[in-house]
């Protein structure tokens, strides 16, 4: 991992490997321990691949219990540990360390309740963003949030990284869609927070382990709400001869107050490695294209239709069709879910950043894309969530050209104080983990990341829950209290200390 500073590994953890894993064994037995090099190659890297790093050993707990006594085992020992649920995170938030136990929770794959009176889904967090819809379209439900990697990623996972996806404009991200967890902390307890209803009483921890990157706790259980299906839905196809044009049209629709049930945009390079990817019908003459969808009763979506037709042809749309049926609107969504892949296709490698910008800077931002590529000599595909202001460049490069990996994260890092500089944020979805990391301070000054840190420190006050993550130094918590002694006195000596 070179480039990349992580924490020191402890000496004495490596020293008593064998110990540990024979430890861990006996508290989950069967094949929940994987220690083997080659076995754990699996496990040696998320979706950031230029990092990889093989873990302490692999641990598949089954049960909460069992969840519970690996990490006491791990805190009474002072053990690291990195939590894992699908390995899909794009921002290394899974990346293991050399001396931790790398908790997965794939095994956690059942759905546990299912309540349609109430619109609930109890899941475990292994089970999969599309399997929760799956388990409950046959009633005409579905789970709204719905990220690229749905397929693969898990609910725990979502709630690690607060994900989203095309649909989070109108139906809101992971954080609106959860109403409870079970999860158990770094010290063995088990604890839930929220539960089957909105609104819960007390402070809102669960609105804080929400998009926490498993800094807090491990997530065991998760209470989501479902969404009846819309009577209509229906997408546009809008093209563009510029993208500043596709970027005004998206913000003429939010201010015209139109909140479309998904909203996306992709470039011209992003475009074309769709459309050979899929087939989806892509006009191949424009610079950027816009996928609008409009959702609820037919009469609704068919004058929100008029509308958005009309902001588009007047912000210079070139193209514009309006989906017929319901394999033709999902052949629109195709070539955009699919564009992670099909931009493989185009480019030995790429970069996938993830920034979030105010809609009105839209066109601004691409315009400065535009000029960072050209500063680094490397290509950008952009594929974004419009709506919502959350994009998502790729960034092509070759990782057997010397020298290039580092050029894509210099230009990715260039992107991402762009979209601070703007009034925006440096991440959407991905979250920190170890890619956005030490741009914190471009967002955060010392006092806000003390505060976040304190949190951190309340939850994990030995930092033993995936170290290294999120917080740009490495510090203990007591460094973030100190007290000063003046002569012998401490500053308000009358007050009782513990």
């Amino acid at each position: 991992m070179s480039g990349l500073a992580m924490p020191k590994p402890d000496a004495e953890t490596m020293r008593r490997r064998g110990e540990i894993v024979a430890d861990m064994r006996i508290i989950v037995p069967g094949e929940g321990v994987v220690d083997t090099a080659n076995e754990m190659r699996a496990f040696e890297s998320d979706g950031l691949t230029a990092y990889r790093q093989l873990p302490l050993v692999v641990v598949l707990p089954e049960t909460v219990a069992q969840v519970s006594r690996v990490l006491k085992y791990c805190n009474d020992r002072n053990i690291r540990v990195v939590p894992r649920g699908s390995g899909t995170s794009l921002s290394g938030g899974a990346l293991p360390l050399e001396d931790a136990v790398l908790l997965v929770m794939s095994r956690f794959n059942r759905i546990l309740a299912i309540d349609y009176p109430n619109r609930i889904v109890v899941a475990q967090p292994g089970v999969t963003n599309l399997g929760i819809t799956i388990a409950v379209e046959q009633e005409g439900f579905y789970y709204a949030p719905d990220p690229s990697s749905q397929i693969a990623c898990s609910i725990g996972g979502n709630v690690a990284e607060n994900s989203g996806g095309v649909h989070c404009l109108k139906y809101g991200l992971t954080a609106n869609n959860v109403l409870g967890i079970e999860m158990v902390l770094m010290n063995g307890e088990v604890v839930r927070l929220g539960g089957s209803h909105l609104d819960q009483e007390g402070y809102d921890l669960l609105g804080v382990m929400t998009g926490s990157e498993g800094l807090l706790g491990v997530v065991t259980e998760v209470t989501v709400r479902i969404l009846k299906k819309p009577e209509t839905a229906r997408a546009l196809l809008i093209g563009f001869p510029t993208s500043e044009e596709g970027g005004q049209c998206v913000a003429d629709i939010i201010g015209a107050g139109i909140i479309p049930g998904g909203m996306e945009m992709m470039d011209r390079p992003a475009i074309h490695a769709a459309e050979d990817f899929v087939h989806a019908g892509y006009p191949l003459d424009v610079e950027a294209l816009l996928i609008v969808e409009l959702d609820g009763p037919s009469v609704e979506v068919d004058h929100l239709i008029g509308l958005v037709e009309a902001i588009a042809y007047k912000n210079g749309s070139t193209t514009c069709r309006i989906s017929q049926s319901e394999q033709e609107r999902l052949s629109f969504w195709a070539g955009r879910k699919a564009a992670f892949p099909a931009v493989g296709r185009i480019s030995p490698d790429y970069y996938c950043m993830d920034g979030t910008i105010p809609r009105k800077e839209l066109p601004r931002v691409l315009a400065g894309m535009r000029g960072l590529s050209e500063k680094y000599g490397l290509g950008v595909a952009n594929v974004f969530h419009a709506g919502d202001g959350n994009l998502h460049p790729l960034i092509l490069y070759d990782a057997n050209v010397p020298g290039e990996l580092d050029k894509a994260e210099s230009f990715g890092a260039d992107i991402l104080r762009l979209c601070v500089e703007v009034g925006g944020v440096l991440t959407g979805e991905h979250g920190v983990g170890v890619e956005k990391r030490d741009l914190m301070p471009e967002m955060f000054n010392q006092i806000d990341l003390d505060q976040q840190m304190r949190v951190k420190c309340a939850f994990d006050p030995n930092h033993l829950l995936n170290p290294g993550k999120v917080f740009p130094q490495l510090r203990r918590c007591a460094e973030l209290g100190r007290m000063h002694v003046h002569r012998g006195q401490v500053a308000f000596p009358d007050i009782p200390r513990f």
